[in-house]
């Protein structure tokens, strides 16, 4: 997934150069109610909510949670998508702009959030079949360039994100 979207970036940027109009945008990872448990932060909302509703026992098994990752709404990613078809951008070949909100956050701290939400008491254990061996340790943007030319910043908090997935789950997995 990682090697198509940095191959996708690379032809774009060539092809601008050879004089199309094009605006890269990298957004950096984002949640939201609906998200695939594909994805960590819904996976983990998935699996307390089935906790808090009774069909699974209070434990969640779970690969690395020390590696940190740049975290943001996905409603702030479609704000600056918006901006971005919207305001007359000067195309030159670098006109790239990373969506992120500049904020580093362990995954352990995500799930932390999530099980405090659900008031129960869960035991995390790590599962050595969920680590991988080339997890990139800290991966965070820098936005300045969407903040300065769009007029963009993150309006979500990302504590009313947490709420907003786990919200979603709750329903969807029948928890009061």
């Amino acid at each position: 997934y990682g090697a198509t979207k940095a191959a996708a970036d690379l032809m774009i940027g060539q092809m601008a150069y050879d004089g199309l109009r094009a605006v890269r945008c990298r957004p950096f990872n984002h949640t939201g109610p609906g998200q695939s448990d594909a994805y960590v932060v819904p996976a983990f909302a998935r699996q307390v909510a089935e906790i808090v509703a009774g069909k699974s026992e209070p434990v969640i098994h779970v690969g690395n949670l020390e590696v940190e990752r740049d975290f943001l709404d996905v409603r702030d990613v479609v704000r600056a998508y918006a901006r971005l078809a919207m305001v007359d951008v000067d195309a030159e070949p670098d006109c790239v702009f990373n969506i992120a909100s500049g904020r580093p956050r362990k995954i352990r701290d995500i799930l932390d959030m999530l099980i405090a939400r659900s008031g129960i008491d869960i035991e995390v254990r790590t599962d050595p079949e969920r680590l991988r061996l080339n997890d990139t340790p800290f991966a965070c943007g820098d936005a300045s360039k969407a903040r300065d030319r769009l007029n963009w910043r993150p309006m979500v908090p990302f504590e009313q994100t947490i709420a907003d997935v786990f919200g979603y789950w709750r329903r969807m997995c029948g928890a009061r």
